[in-house]
């Protein structure tokens, strides 16, 4: 029998990115993993019922809360080092750190650990993080590169950042890319889209962008290529707001094109599908990803992409997509004009990003997880 124990603070409280892929790779697990594998599932506290409940406890797979940590200091504290106590009282055998972190001293104990590294985005561009955030976080990075017996990440990108940054030889890394559902390959009903559409009073024609509305994501870089694309293309961005979006709503003022933005928070999932179809093109002006899980979505939902230079996006839109640089709007715009209806070439980019896509969709996480394990 052999125990595997699971970070699950992210998993309990993060509704997206760290949270998605760690409830899917632990559902995935349990399905694939033998049936002797017992998997505990780490967490400070309960964190959201919506969220936990959508990882279903077994009698081999369950949560283990600590103890005695009541305050918020003393949960993280527990985190970072308590923990390992714990670890060592219910014999665990591996430990995997499902967001790029790993307890200070788990090493010692004997225990084998693996860690799934996203991105280093705070040490490629801290000027996007407090500098306090930026050490600690750095701190940890570190750490966590001295600890781990086998380092999970999750694109070449980011395997390159782990190794320069964390000086980290090749052989202790595996590529591993993120499952990706297929959910957004299913096309809706055109009622369903014409329902949508009239709902959240969609404009007819709009290039659109998904991500959070924050500085790195640059969607000001859309907004600016917005004069010179056809007058009756807007621009639909679907996000959790936060300050920057003053400075996206400031700069379409300034261009003259507030009437042509549409800025959207807290749609659900069923309605995100009818808008990913509903648009003409992606568009992802992102300064720096660790993978890109938009962009493959987009794809699913037959649409062209227009994305940016410099970290990973190609990666994971492959050689049929645009890309241009994150500070050259005129570049950024005539690349969407390329990829809107009627552009030459558009239908046998959406097909062939259709097909480079696929090697997601069929990516088997869990199974490739669970090589690793067994190799420790």
């Amino acid at each position: 029998m052999t125990t595997i124990a699971y970070d699950a603070k992210r998993l309990v409280r993060n509704n997206t990115g760290l949270g998605n892929y760690s409830r899917t790779l632990v559902n995935d697990l349990q399905r694939t993993l033998p049936a002797d594998c017992i998997m505990l599932l780490y967490a400070p506290d309960k964190g959201r019922d919506t969220l936990r409940s959508q990882v279903t406890e077994t009698q081999r797979m369950h949560y283990v809360y600590p103890s005695k940590a009541h305050s918020g200091i003393a949960r993280a504290v527990w985190r970072s080092w308590g923990i390992v106590k714990d670890l060592k009282r219910d014999k665990v055998d591996i430990f995997h750190g499902l967001s790029g972190e790993l307890p200070i001293g788990v090493k010692a104990t004997g225990i084998k650990t693996v860690v799934t590294i996203h991105d280093l985005i705070f040490l490629r561009h801290p000027e996007y993080y407090n500098p306090i955030d930026v050490a600690l976080y750095r701190a940890k990075f570190h750490l966590t590169c001295r600890e781990a017996d086998r380092i999970i990440a999750i694109s070449e990108c980011t395997k390159r950042d782990i190794m320069e940054y964390g000086g980290v030889t090749p052989d202790r890394i595996d590529v591993v890319y993120q499952s990706c559902s297929g959910r957004f390959s299913n096309t809706l009903t055109p009622s369903q889209t014409k329902a949508a559409q009239q709902r959240l009073q969609l404009p007819k024609r709009f290039v659109l962008n998904v991500g959070t509305i924050e500085e790195r994501k640059n969607a000001i870089l859309a907004v600016k290529a917005l004069p010179s694309l056809p007058d009756d293309v807007h621009l639909v961005i679907v996000g959790r707001r936060t300050k920057y979006t003053t400075r996206v709503e400031k700069t379409a003022q300034q261009l003259g094109v507030s009437h042509r933005l549409h800025i959207m928070s807290g749609i659900g999932d069923d309605d995100l599908q009818a808008i990913y179809q509903l648009a003409e093109t992606f568009v992802y002006p992102s300064r720096y990803e660790g993978f890109g899980i938009p962009i493959i979505e987009a794809i699913q939902s037959g649409l062209p992409v227009v994305a940016c230079t410099g970290s990973c996006l190609e990666e994971a839109g492959g050689p049929d997509c645009l890309y241009a640089s994150p500070d050259d709007d005129t570049a950024f715009a005539n690349a969407i004009n390329q990829t809107l209806i009627g552009a030459e070439g558009r239908k046998q980019r959406i097909e062939r990003s259709r097909e480079y896509v696929k090697r997601f969709e069929n990516n088997d996480t869990a199974l490739q997880v669970a090589k690793i394990y067994s190799k420790l």
